[in-house]
């Protein structure tokens, strides 16, 4: 009898197989040196070398839409997920660590890597600031490991807390980036870049951030106060819903979008309202678990996908200054741009340089540069996903073994402190 494989038959399975996985894998990772993303990458890239399931169309370039709007779902449930577990009160002083992670190390890490992609890879200023602006922000989505834990769990120091909420906000602070690439990109003749840059700098800065602030601060207060503050009986968090999470990152999100302005950055701000308006609420770490595990599940599938690609080419066009590039992107540029952020800062000289290293790369990355082919016209693409692949292939495998280690010596040592004062 010869055995015939419905292909969504195994879709399904493929698909129950995958979710868990997911579950279960964390229950046994917890305390090795490894990362999911590891786990699930390598598992796509062994199926699709000895069971060829995403066919010969795997490689990104060849589903730009597709990977842009998987990649963009995962990225706001992710920023959700974000804003509702940080349990720190917003202020200028208390979130220090971030405006030096946002600004200096930003600003600094582009600057760095669009020279370098100049230099290194001989690419034109507008596709070397591509490059430099998708690879310059923490990932919102592979950086959890570095993250603070569930709402109220006291899991909140100061380095949990800076890379939260650097991921947190500054994929929408590279977004202006990219914009300003893909204008440079569609330039044509220099008399026209005075105009453009004011241009950029008027919408795609001032008012895009500025709304997206504005507009998340706004609907997470008016959620805030539908799901805590009406009369008992109307109140959204009496149904326990989780779910609810997802509803509000998609209409928070949209209406921000529809209105110009940068989604990412209302979703992550609408997150952190909406817990200023009940703080201590149980209902939070319901929301919070739903969006956890709806970013952990889009996760897992995206990784398989990307495992797969890497069997399947996207790194074809790699060559040895790709690989400089990719080794001082990681290695250098990123943990100088954050040491030099943390100059004068008051915390423990290793805490900072945690801080300055873990700037993760990932998901954020690949909508960036999905998003920025389906919109301008940059040479060599091929050559820029593989650079990109390269950079969050060497991401997840050495941030993910080093961080368990990482993060447990920085709780001894602060369990250590605080038993000596004690």
């Amino acid at each position: 009898m010869q055995l015939e494989l419905d292909p969504y038959i195994t879709t399904l399975a493929g698909f129950g197989a995958v979710v868990l996985l997911a579950a279960w894998l964390p229950l046994l990772l917890k305390e090795l040196p490894l990362s999911l993303p590891i786990i699930f990458v390598g598992l796509g890239a062994v199926l699709m070398f000895w069971l060829p399931v995403a066919g010969p169309d795997s490689n990104p370039i060849k589903h730009g839409l597709f990977v842009e709007k998987a990649t963009e779902l995962v990225l706001i449930v992710a920023l959700m997920g974000a804003g509702l577990k940080l349990d720190r009160p917003f202020s200028w002083r208390r979130w220090a660590a971030t405006w030096r992670l946002l600004s200096i190390t930003m600003l600094l890490s582009v600057a760095g890597l669009a020279a370098a992609a100049m230099v290194l890879l001989d690419l034109d200023a507008a596709t070397a600031l591509l490059l430099a602006a998708l690879l310059s922000p923490t990932d919102p989505v592979l950086a959890s490991d570095v993250e603070v834990g569930p709402p109220n769990s006291g899991k909140e120091d100061e380095v949990r807390f800076a890379l939260t909420s650097e991921a947190g906000l500054n994929d929408g602070f590279a977004f202006p980036f990219v914009h300003l690439a893909i204008l440079l990109a569609g330039l044509t003749t220099v008399d026209q870049l005075d105009n453009l840059m004011l241009q950029w700098f008027a919408i795609d800065v001032v008012w895009k951030i500025a709304c997206g602030v504005g507009a998340g601060f706004v609907t997470g207060r008016l959620l805030g106060w539908l799901v805590f503050r009406i009369p008992n009986r109307a109140r959204l968090a009496r149904s326990g819903d989780g779910f609810v999470a997802l509803g509000i990152t998609c209409l928070t999100y949209g209406l921000t979008e529809t209105i110009g302005g940068y989604g990412f950055v209302t979703v992550f701000v609408s997150g952190l309202s909406l817990r200023a308006v009940e703080r201590r609420h149980d209902y939070h770490e319901r929301l919070h678990d739903f969006a956890e595990q709806m970013e952990r599940l889009i996760m897992m599938v995206l990784l398989l996908l990307f495992g797969a690609a890497l069997v399947d080419g996207v790194l074809a066009e790699l060559d040895r200054p790709a690989i400089l590039f990719t080794a001082a992107a990681i290695l250098l540029i990123r943990p100088v741009a954050g040491a030099l952020a943390f100059i004068g800062f008051p915390r423990p000289w290793d805490e900072r340089a945690v801080m300055a290293f873990y700037g993760i790369r990932g998901v954020g990355s690949a909508y960036y540069l999905s998003y920025a082919l389906n919109h301008g016209s940059f040479s060599r693409p091929d050559y820029l996903w593989s650079v990109t692949s390269l950079t969050i292939l060497i991401s997840i495998i050495l941030h993910g073994m080093t961080v368990t280690p990482v993060m447990r010596y920085l709780d001894r040592r602060r369990r250590r402190l605080l038993d000596g004062s004690n």
